[in-house]
């Protein structure tokens, strides 16, 4: 059957390639530098690729992707499938095994009902878990055994894989986190700086948005690993300090993120201490437009809420003059070279899902202005900047600190000000723009202003739960703690419902048209997502570490597992 296509080809069984046979802990201590720095341990409540990878150090999935892609077990013994009885023929549940003697970091054992309480967790409507789509269609869990975890799904679900799979969706202890469900969720600071995890590092030390001290997990499953005694994960600063850091002071073992542009990069290199590592997945830099008003006029708890419509953007038109008014070509020639390629979409990988448009890759100023004037925005006054009704066309542009990304705002602003938008720019603070703090106001989640840009990936190779983010009624907002994953607020029941045939459909041609078409509603039919730049993972990594692999389709952490010094 042709719905069975992406279940008889997954992977049942995984084996880490061998590092250097010496006891757990004999290499001391490894450094770790984000200049993103994390500012929580929980990813269910952060959608922060920091606070996700930094977490994956410590709690793990059932099964996560490898660097091809694959899916491979962790926390289970193996991946289920059809062919190994795992997914039932009808494709409406999936029974995980868990990996027999796993235990937490505390030595208590680990027990479906873990894998279980995690997911009610993250499906606490009070909860506003940053990673509900991995939980789309999820009828019911069972537990039949300590050991037998039974995902029930409301219709045949050909990817099964969202439920616990994957560096964004792993497995909290009950234990730890029982008085912490819904609402309480951002209350518990211990729990959601310290988590008890399986992973092969536990947390001595956490200051948000500063660093994490690490030690090796005393009961992790492998009797030899982790070969480091200690990580030291520093946050903060930028990212030349962190190329500095591994390339030329040798302070630093790894920096993630390397976000510069190239030439800078192989300036660095020259100091011989560490060279730059990069691959490509579906990483995408772009502009999100909210589709709510961020006025501070509005009573706080109603801005930036589907209360209010945009005054501006809500027009399509202006939407798209911004979009085709931007020379994607220069922004990677200035940020990425190389690394980077000029994109209109949201998907640009695998190729099986992406669309390939370019109706956005010629700059074209002269058709953005005509769009404006459509839509009534006219220079009434002769300032430069366009009004209509009284009002100007004045937009406040925000993304986190980084010099890449501030060179692309002073260029988007220019090319913005040339058609007669009038536009501030507003750069936060990594740590605090990604963190997911419900009180702060300067959350890319609570998007307190018109158009942000910033970039995010997806767990493995098939982007379902990614593009299920924009579904209506997955927005930040006050009673979901401002937690949510349609961050520019976009609702179309006809969308919603490419979502649910998504779920239900398996052939894998006919899952890559619905995908498209979904990617193309987000982009060139509504331009609410405004793609720029494919970006590919650039990263550092000393000589003299060894054992890791870049993975661009799960946390860059995925195997610190086997990372080891080498003399």
């Amino acid at each position: 059957m042709k719905v069975k296509t992406l279940l008889l080809g997954a992977a049942a069984a995984f084996v880490m390639a061998p590092a250097a046979m010496a006891e757990r802990g004999s290499d001391g201590q490894v450094n770790v530098i984000y200049w993103q720095a994390p500012s929580i341990m929980n990813p269910y409540l952060s959608g922060g690729t920091k606070d996700v990878e930094a977490a994956s150090l410590v709690i793990e999935p059932l099964a996560r992707y490898d660097e091809t892609g694959a899916l491979v077990p962790f926390v289970a013994a193996e991946v289920p499938t059809v062919a190994n009885g795992g997914v039932s023929e009808d494709l409406t549940t999936i029974t995980w095994k868990i990996r027999p003697g796993i235990l937490w970091s505390d030595g208590t054992p680990v027990t479906s009902n873990d894998a279980k309480f995690t997911a009610d967790y993250c499906m606490n409507p009070e909860g506003g878990c940053a990673q509900a789509a991995f939980f789309d269609g999820v009828k019911s869990i069972e537990t039949p055994d300590d050991m037998t975890l039974v995902i029930t799904f409301n219709e045949p679900k050909p990817n099964p894989y969202g439920p616990l799979v994957g560096g964004q969706s792993p497995i909290i202890q009950a234990a730890q986190f029982a008085d912490c469900t819904g609402a309480k969720a951002p209350e518990c600071t211990e729990a959601n700086f310290n988590p008890i995890g399986t992973g092969a590092f536990v947390v001595d030390e956490f200051k948000p948005n500063d660093v994490i001290t690490l030690s090796a997990n005393p009961n992790y499953r492998e009797a030899d690993k982790p070969k480091f005694a200690k990580m030291v994960l520093k946050g903060g600063g930028d990212a030349v300090a962190s190329a500095r850091a591994v390339f030329e002071t040798g302070e630093m073992d790894y920096a993630w993120n390397l976000q510069l542009a190239p030439d800078v990069i192989s300036k660095f290199e020259e100091g011989g201490k560490g060279k730059a590592i990069t691959g490509f997945g579906p990483l995408v830099e772009r502009l999100e437009m909210n589709m709510t008003d961020p006025s501070p006029d509005l009573p706080e708890g109603e801005r930036s809420t589907v209360m209010h419509p945009h005054p501006i953007l809500s027009d399509i038109r202006v939407r798209e003059a911004l979009s085709i008014s931007i020379d994607r070509d220069l922004l990677v020639e200035v940020g990425y070279g190389q690394a980077g390629k000029p994109t209109c979409d949201l998907v640009p990988s695998p190729a099986n899902y992406a669309s390939m448009n370019d109706f956005c890759l010629t700059q074209d100023m002269d058709r953005a202005k005509a769009l404006l004037e459509e839509a009534g925005w006219t220079d009434t006054d002769g300032d430069g900047v366009r009004d209509k009704d009284g009002k100007k066309l004045s937009l406040l542009y925000q993304t986190s600190t980084n010099a890449v990304r501030q060179d692309f705002q002073a260029l988007i602003k220019q090319w913005w000000e040339e058609i007669g938008v009038e536009t501030e720019l507003r750069n936060l603070d990594a740590s605090v723009f990604f963190g997911g703090d419900p009180g702060s106001p300067d959350t890319f989640q609570k998007f307190y202003a018109d158009v942000e840009m910033y970039a995010n990936t997806f767990n493995g190779t098939d982007p379902q739960q990614y593009l299920a983010a924009y579904r209506c009624g997955g927005e930040p907002k006050p009673s979901s703690q401002w937690q949510g994953e349609n961050i520019n607020r976009f609702c179309d029941p006809a969308y919603d419902a490419l979502i649910d045939e998504l779920g239900r459909t398996g052939d894998i041609a006919k899952r890559g048209e619905i995908a498209k078409k979904m990617n193309d509603m987000l982009t060139k039919d509504s331009h609410t997502i405004v793609g720029l730049v494919h970006r590919g993972r650039v990263s550092g990594q000393a000589n003299t570490l060894g054992g890791h692999v870049l993975n661009v389709w799960d946390s860059e952490l995925w195997d610190a597992a086997e990372w080891y010094r080498i003399d």
